[in-house]
């Protein structure tokens, strides 16, 4: 990340606090970071990716721009980052639980493609959205089917441990020899949500536990399939991760993030698995992003309500006016996406791009290096704010307060966010400035059908002019 060495030693010398609101306390906490190579504070981050069996829908999309956000407050504040997304390409069934069938399997047939194929086919369009949405890559793409090896590994780990037992279809985790199994989920069993998500086995010795590895039954079809025990068979979904996190980055990991769905059921047997293989704690923060509806309703293929960028694109929004709107909320509220709300984010955007026009016209756009230090200091308030429980809504009210932004200050504010404000905002080139000169000229002999002419002529370039007591000003139009 590019900030500029009075920027950098502004904020190092403001030790702002990062605070965030961490699952595991129920509580907003100073983040810290646990692990240091001489100067360079290191953080260690695990997102839960997709299981690419459809295309990404805005409500899967929204939780990475929150934790794309986490990934820059961290950067900018001094932080190097080491983070894994893991796909999920095998395991996970159509319930949370043990039960129904493979996604992916599932997915297969619908488009009459191999499992490899949906999952290649969908991993793509997941990394481009990522991309189009100016997402942070991660430093590994963890693919489950990559690491069956290492599944196998610690179902045995588990198996030595006195922690599983074998029953007809597959190798289940026993969680009663867990102390504090519920913990996390804050006692939530008893819920009849989550109770309908944990498939229920007269060979089960308690009604929560889960399914380290299955077996696939006689006649099953099942394209993805590794011997174990000497049967054919695929780990949990749970396992995937603990096996990611302890492979690519070891515990005790820093932070680890998912959407608020994860924690009664996915997450808690995370935690259960991992920390019972390994007797460390997973994770130090739990970083959970709450739920995305459409116009107040569930998104739902059956209420045909599932928007993609490409939906979107199509309605003449970018991924940046979505990324626009997404910021303007918290991770942890629900939101309601509507297109009047994502028309006033992409205005907003639009007025801040007209900002950033407004610093190529300026004879001089650059402040004096005092005043850019005063700037600076407004900049950091705008820092304190997003690193302040990822508030970034009270971040931008910050940003439309501050005047005259230089483009040192916009393309700090860029860098904290994402939202290509610069890349999107060019200076205009010589044969608009031509023409603009040309409008200038008509104006100062008053040949003002010449003038509108010019000024209809701009428009189809997405150029609009404003006349003001001291001349033109040129502004994008979208």
């Amino acid at each position: 990340m590019t900030i500029s060495t009075q920027m950098k030693e502004l904020i190092d010398d403001s030790h702002v606090e990062i605070k965030l609101m961490n699952t595991l306390s129920r509580s907003i906490e100073p983040f810290k970071s646990q692990q240091r190579y001489g100067n360079t504070k290191v953080v260690k981050i695990y997102t839960c990716g997709p299981t690419v069996y459809s295309a990404p829908h805005i409500g899967n999309l929204a939780a990475y721009v929150y934790w794309d956000l986490l990934v820059r407050v961290l950067k900018t504040n001094g932080y190097t980052i080491k983070r894994v997304i893991n796909l999920t390409d095998v395991g996970h069934l159509t319930s949370d639980g043990d039960s129904g069938e493979d996604k992916i399997e599932k997915g297969a047939r619908k488009f009459n493609q191999t499992v490899w194929q949906i999952a290649e086919k969908y991993i793509n369009e997941f990394k481009q959205n990522f991309y189009d949405l100016n997402l942070i890559q991660p430093e590994v793409w963890a693919r489950a089917t990559d690491y069956i090896p290492q599944d196998i590994k610690i179902v045995d780990l588990l198996t030595q441990k006195g922690y599983t037992y074998e029953t007809s279809d597959g190798v289940y985790y026993d969680t009663s020899k867990f102390k504090n199994y519920w913990k996390f989920s804050g006692g939530v069993f008893n819920t009849l949500s989550t109770r309908a998500r944990i498939a229920y086995s007269p060979e089960k010795k308690n009604q929560a536990d889960f399914a380290v590895w299955k077996f696939i039954k006689p006649g099953e079809q099942h394209a993805m399939r590794w011997d174990y025990l000497g049967r054919p068979g695929y780990p949990g979904w749970h396992l995937e991760c603990s096996t990611i996190i302890h492979e690519e980055l070891g515990e005790t990991i820093d932070i680890h993030c998912g959407g608020i769905d994860h924690i009664p059921v996915h997450h808690t047997n995370e935690i259960a698995q991992s920390e019972a293989a390994f007797d460390k704690k997973l994770a130090k923060y739990w970083l959970h992003c709450n739920f995305l509806t459409i116009d107040k309703q569930k998104i739902s293929k059956s209420l045909g309500n599932i928007w993609t960028l490409e939906d979107l694109a199509n309605r003449g929004y970018s991924p940046m006016d979505f990324k626009m709107w997404v910021l303007q909320g918290n991770y942890s509220q629900p939101r309601d996406f509507n297109i009047s709300d994502l028309e006033s984010a992409r205005l907003r955007r639009l007025k801040w791009r007209n900002r950033i026009a407004e610093c190529y016209q300026k004879k001089d756009s650059r402040l004096s290096r005092n005043n850019q230090q005063n700037q600076n200091k407004e900049l950091l308030i705008v820092l304190q704010a997003v690193s302040d429980f990822l508030n970034s809504s009270y971040a931008f009210y910050w940003i439309d307060k501050i005047e005259d932004l230089t483009l040192e200050s916009w393309a700090f504010i860029d860098e904290l966010f994402g939202l290509k404000l610069i890349q999107d905002s060019p200076d205009i080139n010589s044969e608009i400035r031509d023409l603009l000169q040309q409008r200038s000229d008509a104006r100062a002999t008053h040949d003002y059908a010449k003038s509108d002419e010019l000024r209809e002529l701009l428009a189809k370039y997405d150029i609009l002019v404003k006349d003001t007591p001291h001349g033109q000003i040129w502004q994008y139009a979208k």
